[in-house]
């Protein structure tokens, strides 16, 4: 079994790699070439985090067979220096089933999940969004910014976080790593004004995206509300837009976002347009009109992490990378 640590995956990762992985994943999903439960999610009364564990199964030619991703949340871990989210994405062989790779599973988090973002930009954002919000300044805001530069010029990057000092941190690092520009905001709101492209990648349990604050035409990646008792968008704001999804199964049982409009009759079961894989595989048109409202709802799922765990595992391999551990 190989071993990959952090800064392997991204070496051998980066988001320009996972972008077409990423958009076969969805693809192979949404045609039933998956095989996917819900996400097991175990909260201990006795402990303040939780485990959410992913397995499933990828049929194909290649980057394909069993794998799963295991990871701890600690809401206690930031303040330590440490991820929120910590834990491992495991493959095996398709030929013998025996374990093939382990990898850290917060790196692979990171990229697939700004990788699926970016395609996602691709099929439904307008050609000429170029006006970026980001809220948040952590981890998933970070590897979003990387990957929506490749999926469309950016002419104009702003960032909220609730702490002034990490949107700062955000806009030093951006501007060193990058050599983007990017504008800190105080509100949500004054990041919103006019962007026509937004990423949304907070912990919030209470939205912070309002429908006023939602210009025509523009295209928003949901990523952050992950748990059916978290929400970043209002109801309103759901209710305004093109809703699409990773997964409807996942959307309708695990999005506090769809959920919650749902519950208040804004919006019917229908509201859900597309998946994404819906979307490249041509069975619907993703967005119909420049002024269209179109939102992503990103919940992520194990296809993503399984795949690109085989496609790290194996150019690890060609490069002589990683660690190799006998389990005999």
């Amino acid at each position: 079994m190989l071993l990959i640590d952090r800064a392997t995956v991204h070496e051998v990762y980066p988001v320009e790699s996972a972008l077409p992985v990423m958009a076969e994943a969805m693809r192979r999903y949404s045609s039933g070439q998956v095989e996917l439960p819900l996400r097991t999610i175990l909260r201990p009364e006795k402990d303040t985090g939780l485990l959410g564990t992913m397995p499933g199964f990828v049929a194909g030619d290649d980057l394909a067979g069993y794998g799963l991703k295991a990871m701890v949340l600690k809401p206690e871990n930031p303040a330590r220096g440490l991820d929120l989210h910590i834990g491992v994405v495991m493959v095996f062989d398709p030929e013998t089933g025996a374990p093939l790779a382990l990898m850290d599973a917060g790196a692979v988090t990171a990229v697939r999940t700004a990788a699926v973002s970016a395609v996602a930009t691709d099929a439904l954002a307008r050609p000429d969004a170029g006006d970026l919000a980001l809220l948040g300044s952590g981890v998933q805001a970070r590897s979003h910014l990387e990957a929506m530069r490749l999926v469309r010029p950016l002419r104009r990057v702003r960032v909220w976080s609730r702490t002034g000092e990490n949107a700062e941190s955000f806009r030093t690092w951006a501007a060193a790593d990058l050599g983007i520009e990017v504008e800190t905001c105080a509100t949500p709101a004054q990041a919103l004004a006019g962007a026509d492209l937004v990423c949304t990648t907070t912990a919030t349990k209470e939205p912070i995206v309002q429908a006023a604050d939602l210009s025509p035409g523009v295209h928003l990646n949901a990523v952050g509300a992950s748990f059916v008792d978290h929400r970043e968008l209002s109801s309103e704001a759901v209710a305004k837009a093109s809703f699409f999804v990773d997964s409807r199964e996942s959307a309708r049982a695990e999005s506090g976002d769809l959920l919650g409009p749902l519950t208040e009759g804004l919006v019917g079961p229908d509201h859900i347009q597309a998946e994404l894989g819906e979307v490249l595989l041509g069975k619907h048109p993703g967005r119909r009109e420049p002024a269209e409202i179109t939102v992503f709802k990103s919940l992520g799922l194990g296809v993503q992490d399984v795949m690109s765990g085989f496609a790290i595992a194996q150019e690890a391999a060609a490069r002589g990378l990683g660690r190799t551990f006998r389990l005999d």
